[in-house]
């Protein structure tokens, strides 16, 4: 998924300064903004007050949309460049198109994973004819310098390791949980999970203490370490934990994302991740002199132009404003 945002700010994010070295409970609130014609999505991240949770860089959630009289998701071909996008769905469907000639259609709780490495574009809409409602959330991953130029690819995982507990239903996205690992190819230590919890369940997920940790709600009324965290909020949980109160009030999913505090500063600039300003400059040429990102085929429209460069100095910074 693309920003759309025609004036987007740097974000500048990466490096420990101010990872929090303790478990905390911060609330983060979404920023709303519009994505295509018919689609609201709330952004946590980044946010304000804090940029990166682990590799995670950007969180949007949309939905639940109803769809059934509208175009519903309709993102143009766009670039993406030093970073992995994650797909994940509750409700409806999305079609995904990119330059490495990959089509699929990824349905609830199928995994779509994009590693754009040095340079990719994709598209992606609602199937046409498409489900009533539309519900999800869509994350890029950042990359590490090491891999960061590494070949573009696409990854579709239909089915994915589950783990149970009485009133839980976690499945794994990327990483691992209580000895489940996802299959989706990750470069730095991480996790994701989606958390499905049954109205009255209190349990106790497992944590890895040297992860700094948050959690999406998705739906319904829940509790994360005693914290109310309604849909399109997160609450941020620091590190040094080794386990994570839940409770539900009411059938509640959540989304677990958590990693290893990312060491290296990023510059973040609409759909790109690089190191320097240079970085950011250079693929913004790139994309609209048509090089070096490639050709979505398939796609019934034109593809996204740039927004213009901002006029303050794109310099790295830390995971906190």
């Amino acid at each position: 998924m693309s920003n759309l945002d025609r004036e987007p700010v740097p974000s500048v994010c990466g490096g420990r300064g101010f990872v929090v070295a303790e478990p905390v409970r911060e609330l983060l609130s979404p920023r709303r903004v519009r994505l295509g014609e018919s689609t609201e999505v709330r952004r946590l991240l980044p946010n304000l007050g804090r940029r990166m949770v682990g590799a995670w860089c950007f969180v949007d959630h949309y939905g639940p949309d109803d769809i059934a009289d509208e175009p519903g998701m309709q993102v143009p071909p766009h670039p993406h460049m030093g970073l992995q996008t994650v797909s994940w769905l509750h409700e409806g469907e999305v079609l995904h198109r990119d330059s490495t000639g990959s089509l699929q259609t990824i349905r609830p709780r199928q995994l779509g994973l994009m590693t754009s490495g040095r340079a990719i574009s994709h598209s992606e809409e609602s199937p046409r004819p498409h489900q009533r409602f539309l519900h999800g959330a869509q994350l890029w991953v950042a990359l590490p310098d090491t891999h960061r130029h590494v070949e573009p690819h696409f990854e579709y995982h239909p089915e994915l390791p589950v783990v149970t507990a009485p009133g839980l239903r976690a499945t794994l996205i990327l990483g691992e949980v209580d000895g489940a690992r996802s299959p989706g190819t990750t470069y730095t230590p991480i996790v994701g999970a989606d958390l499905a919890l049954s109205r009255g369940a209190d349990v106790r997920l497992p944590l890895d203490p040297d992860f700094e940790y948050a959690v999406l709600a998705m739906s319904g009324e829940s509790r994360v370490d005693d914290v109310p965290v309604l849909p399109g909020s997160m609450l941020y949980l620091g590190c040094g934990r080794t386990e994570l109160p839940l409770r539900a009030e009411s059938d509640a999913g959540l989304m677990l994302l958590g990693g290893e505090p990312f060491a290296e500063e990023l510059v973040m600039w609409w759909n790109f991740i690089g190191r320097s300003a240079e970085d950011i400059v250079q693929a913004r040429r790139d994309w609209m002199e048509g090089r070096r990102f490639g050709e979505v085929q398939g796609y019934d429209g034109a593809p996204l132009p740039a927004p213009e460069l901002p006029a303050v100095p794109l310099k790295p910074r830390g995971s906190r404003r």
